[in-house]
Order: C-alpha cells, then structure tokens, then sequence
C-alpha cells in the first residue's frame, strides 16, 4: 500500500476544475491545498476538495508539507513557480506550454534534475485515446502510408481570464501558444520534426486566426485554430488520411471509413465533446494518474520530453 500523496494547487482558474475532478479519482492521493490570489477562487476549490484555501503561494509554501505542486497558474508564471516549488523539494505537474520562452524549457527541467523531482508539462492531447489510435496507426502501417491529415481547434476569445492576461499577447501568445501548441505538440510527438512549415495568421484586436502547413516527407498536415468574437462553441476535430482509411474524430468520436467500405468506431471510453473552452475527456485524467505512477516508481516522466517541448517552441517562435 502506498503512502498518501499529498498535493497543492496553485492557480484555481478554468482548467484547474478538470484537474480537481481528476485527483478525486486516484487512491492514495488527497489535495490538501487550494491557492489563489482572488479569495473567492481558492474558497470555493478548497470547499470542493475539502482542503485548505491560501491566497499566496508564500504561506501555502511555509505552512504546508506537500509532495506534489499542481500548476494552472497564466502561462507566463508557469516556469517561475515550477523553478521554486523544485528546488524546495517538490514534485511539479504544470499546465502547458511551460513557457512562452524557450529558455525556460531548460532552466525548469535543470531544476528538476539537480533536485531529484519529477517534473511533467500537461500536454494532454498526448494522453487523449482518439488521437493514441492516430499515433499507433502512423506507428504500425496498419491502414498503410499516412497521406494527409487536417487538425481543427477553434473556440471564442476568452473573456473571464484573470487581469484578462489570455487577451495579452506578452502573458498568453494568444492563439499559437494557447491552442494551436495543443496539436502542434501531438504532431511533434507523434511524427516527430516536420522538414518545413507555412504558416497564415488573421485578426483583429479581439480575434485570432492561424493556420500552418507542416510537411513531412511522405504526407503534410494542415492545422487550424482560432479564436472568434462571436458565440463559437468550442470544437477540436482532426482527419487523417492513410492508403487504406481515413480516420475522423468529430464531435468527441473517432470513426474509421475503411477503403472496403466498412466502419470502425474503436470501444474504447470515447473523449466527451463538452461545451465551452475546456472540452471534458477522461485524458486529463491519464496524464495526472500517468504522472503520480512515475513519482511513486521514481522514474522520469518520459512520455513528455524536454527536447520535444523545445522544438514546439521553436516552430511556434518561427510561425507567431
């Protein structure tokens, strides 16, 4: 039987919802601190996770013992508090991207290192089952050589993130850091560097559009995201054409169109296409039961790696 985990969690904005139904669900872990600058945010997710609320990382820092720091703080602090939770001991899990600068990426996982703690970056589309399916079709050539593909992620421009810093192109980096990087990433990941990238952009103060070409040697994806000044209902879609099928998730489900004619919807528990910025899928989840099983095994959290998390800073350093 394990000893308890005992987790705090900085930051208790939109996506730190997610992340608290997922520590309900893994045994032997208890959050046991909820911090926030904005009082009523951290009284409201202590109640829920009946823990402690801060207002300041300081005193969560000085008055708690815990084991693991969960990060959902604006992208631009993410490196920072990763840095300081690390070298005080503690094992970090963090939102993604880890930084707007590429800098970061090795000054984070340096901290990790020298302290002997894990450190994982939530890049949770790598733990998303409909797109685990697209990388082990890729890996394996079951429906022959990947041709083309086409990602999709679009939503509404946020307009309740705190001192409106996702508005801030210095604090956020918009659209190529707050959405597109989702996919990016996952491309990264699953087909590794692409050999060259175009990339369009379009918008206005209040809205912002990209789309980027990468090509491979053997196929291209097309990728597509945006923030729109309208009532959007968010949606994240993708569609990949191999020699022998085509495969589509949309609407929170992956079908398979077989070139014989016949379809393929795998059974396996189907991401929930859900309203709003944030769509609900059992992935985040995956990525926080992955990471506590690589603290208590005490090995590296290689499903995300920091080379990888550079280069996707980099392509987007080239396409913002």
């Amino acid at each position: 039987m394990y000893e308890t985990l005992k987790v705090a969690m900085l930051g208790m904005g939109g996506i730190s919802a997610t992340h608290c139904e997922a520590w309900k669900q893994i045994e032997g872990v208890r959050v046991i601190a909820c911090c926030d600058i904005r009082p009523e945010k951290a009284d409201a997710a202590a109640k829920n996770m009946d823990a402690a609320a801060y207002y300041h990382y300081e005193d969560m820092a000085e008055k708690e013992h815990f084991d693991i720091l969960d990060i959902c703080l604006p992208t631009y602090l993410h490196a920072e508090y990763a840095i300081r939770a690390l070298n005080a001991g503690v094992h970090v899990i963090c939102e993604k991207p880890i930084s707007l600068n590429i800098e970061d990426v090795d000054r984070v996982y340096e901290a990790a290192r020298k302290n002997g703690k894990n450190l994982m970056i939530a890049q949770v589309v790598r733990f998303w089952h409909e797109y685990l399916v697209l990388k082990q079709a890729y890996d394996t050539g079951r429906y022959g050589r990947l041709l083309s593909g086409r990602m999709i992620r679009l939503g509404n421009t946020p307009k309740a993130s705190w001192d409106n810093w996702m508005r801030d192109p210095e604090r956020s980096g918009l659209v190529p850091f707050d959405l597109h990087i989702h996919d990016l990433d996952f491309m990264v990941y699953a087909f590794g560097k692409p050999d060259q990238v175009t990339r369009f952009r379009a918008g206005t103060p209040t809205q912002d559009y990209f789309e980027a070409i990468y090509q491979y040697q053997d196929f291209f994806v097309s990728a597509e995201a945006a923030w729109f000044d309208c009532n959007y209902r968010f949606q994240s879609a993708f569609r990949f054409q191999f020699e022998e099928a085509l495969l589509e998730f949309k609407d929170g489900k992956l079908t398979i169109f077989n070139r014989n004619g016949s379809m393929e919807t795998p059974n396996e528990i189907q991401s929930q296409a859900g309203d709003g910025y944030v769509p609900k899928t059992n992935a985040y989840l995956e990525e926080i039961r992955y990471f506590v099983e690589c603290v208590r095994a005490g090995v590296p959290c290689d499903k995300v790696k920091a080379e990888e998390l550079k280069l996707v800073l980099e392509l987007i350093a080239q396409l913002a």
